[in-house]
């Protein structure tokens, strides 16, 4: 099989040829970078070279499939967010986040933009789409990101005040998390368009750290599942942190792939959600695989595999100084299964 047909084969309870193993969140490191010659900030803002860091992972890992963007703000600068910009290990660049104050309070009216597409830099994120979809055609899957609507909406009027109402006034959240449904749905449908096989939706700040389970339940589960319901492609859910309290609801949202962080037990994910959930994850990125060996690193995935991930794959962002050889010890895993 080649890669696409692999991780489509999971996808679809197929059985591959072997196990596949690519990320859910950004896999871009610094010895990529040097590899290809495709840097940051550039490769966050220019779409050939987003394009061509993108690439890498295919190229330079080898593995099955590729992922754009690197960070998490593009909905957010369209939607009128200030960015910062980001610095990683040792002064290098690293990834752009959200700088204050925010655009919103929770008491004002949103608007969804008309010409949300044209904002920021989505119209070169979805052109590093169309470039990688014309280099890889049928060989690879290309996976987009989005932001999921929680996330979006606490990018809106600050994460302090959108965590303050989930528990006091949650009712007022509402109106935040239909414009982040409509940024992410709005973006992934242009980048299925693109070229995109597979979206991935990242919605950090709907954890359990942050939320109580039941504002999940009772509000994000109904924005993801609307959400969800309205991309064509397989949908891939990642949720940072433990996840263990929602991951039943996360199974409702009609994602066909779960991304686990590595806190989560994926036995307990697969009894909560049944058979027909895909899950991806197993390797945890700050320690493991960024200070850790390929032994370590072996062993871990190796334990994932026996507890049911089907995809393997770091369980968040990997760091940018994470080591080439130390992601080839995760595929080496995969690749004997």
């Amino acid at each position: 099989m080649n890669a696409k047909e692999r991780v489509m084969a999971v996808i679809n309870h197929q059985k591959p040829d072997r196990m596949p193993c690519f990320g859910a969140n950004c896999m871009a490191t610094y010895e990529q970078m040097e590899k290809v010659q495709a840097f940051w900030p550039k490769a966050h803002e220019d779409g050939e070279t987003m394009a061509k860091l993108a690439l890498a992972s295919y190229t330079v890992l080898g593995l099955d499939a590729v992922r754009v963007p690197f960070c998490q703000t593009f909905e957010a600068r369209a939607l009128g967010c200030k960015i910062k910009p980001g610095k990683g290990a040792d002064g290098l660049e690293g990834i752009p986040g959200m700088d204050h104050p925010p655009p919103f309070k929770i008491d004002d009216t949103p608007i969804f933009p008309d010409d949300f597409l044209f904002r920021g830099f989505i119209p070169e994120l979805l052109k590093a789409v169309r470039i990688l979809k014309k280099e890889l055609g049928d060989e690879v899957p290309v996976v987009a990101g989005i932001i999921g609507p929680f996330t979006i909406a606490g990018y809106l009027i600050d994460t302090v005040p959108i965590l303050k109402a989930s528990l006091k006034t949650p009712e007022k959240m509402r109106p935040w998390l239909e414009v982040g449904e409509k940024a992410g749905t709005a973006l992934a449908k242009a980048l299925i368009d693109a070229g995109a096989d597979i979206i991935s939706c990242e919605d950090m700040t709907a954890s359990p750290a942050l939320i109580a389970p039941k504002t999940y339940f009772d509000y994000e589960l109904e924005y993801q599942s609307k959400q969800f319901e309205a991309i064509s492609v397989p949908k891939l859910l990642h949720i940072c942190g433990k996840v263990d309290a929602i991951a039943e609801w996360m199974g409702q949202t009609g994602a066909d792939v779960l991304s686990l962080d590595s806190k989560t037990d994926p036995r307990i994910v697969r009894e909560k959600c049944g058979p027909d959930i895909v899950l991806l994850g197993g390797v945890d990125v700050a320690t493991t695989l960024f200070l850790h060996g390929p032994d370590e690193i072996k062993q871990e995935a190796e334990k994932a595999v026996a507890d049911g991930i089907q995809i393997l794959a770091p369980g968040c962002a990997v760091g940018p100084s994470t080591s080439t050889k130390n992601l080839q010890a995760m595929l080496e895993v995969a690749k004997a299964h």
